[in-house]
């Protein structure tokens, strides 16, 4: 239910979203199943784009993994507000090359400030106990901080 969840958000905030090939191929692998295998394949606003650029993919390849260095080619290539990534390494990648990026949380915070919902806290723990998202501590009680649902005691 959670990544259902997630998915809403981004609809809510972003409208139509491409992914490329290769996530929609790392999302939908039957051998290793993952959160977000069905929405990807039945949501109409989510649409798989193949990447013109492979020069630029293979350039990131050197950095990223084929998911990450598609995402972010495809973003450059069709001028995307926005990419969503939340490996690290990826974010550098997308900084680096004057791309506006958002993860998981950053769509949790954007959400609760859009009145979407009404706390971060619940779906937070539960994408870290169901879905298996590692959070870092700080991290997790910042971002709870930046929405008000921390006790400051």
């Amino acid at each position: 239910m959670l990544p259902s969840i997630t998915f809403i958000f981004i609809n809510q905030l972003y409208g139509t979203v491409f992914i490329p090939e290769a996530v929609y191929r790392e999302l939908t692998d039957p051998n290793f199943p993952v959160a977000g295998a069905t929405e990807v394949q039945t949501f109409d606003w989510i649409q798989t784009r193949a990447v013109s650029d492979r020069i630029l993919v293979e350039a990131l390849s050197n950095e990223l993994d084929i998911g990450e260095a598609e995402a972010i080619a495809l973003a450059v290539e069709i001028q995307a507000d926005q990419v969503l990534i939340d490996e690290r390494r990826g974010r550098l990648v997308a900084n680096r090359l004057n791309l506006r990026y958002t993860g998981i949380l950053g769509i949790l915070v954007e959400a609760k400030s859009k009145g979407l919902i009404t706390e971060v806290r619940p779906l937070l723990d539960a994408l870290m106990n169901e879905a298996g998202f590692w959070v870092a501590e700080p991290l997790y009680n910042s971002v709870l901080r930046l929405v008000n649902e921390i006790d400051l005691a």
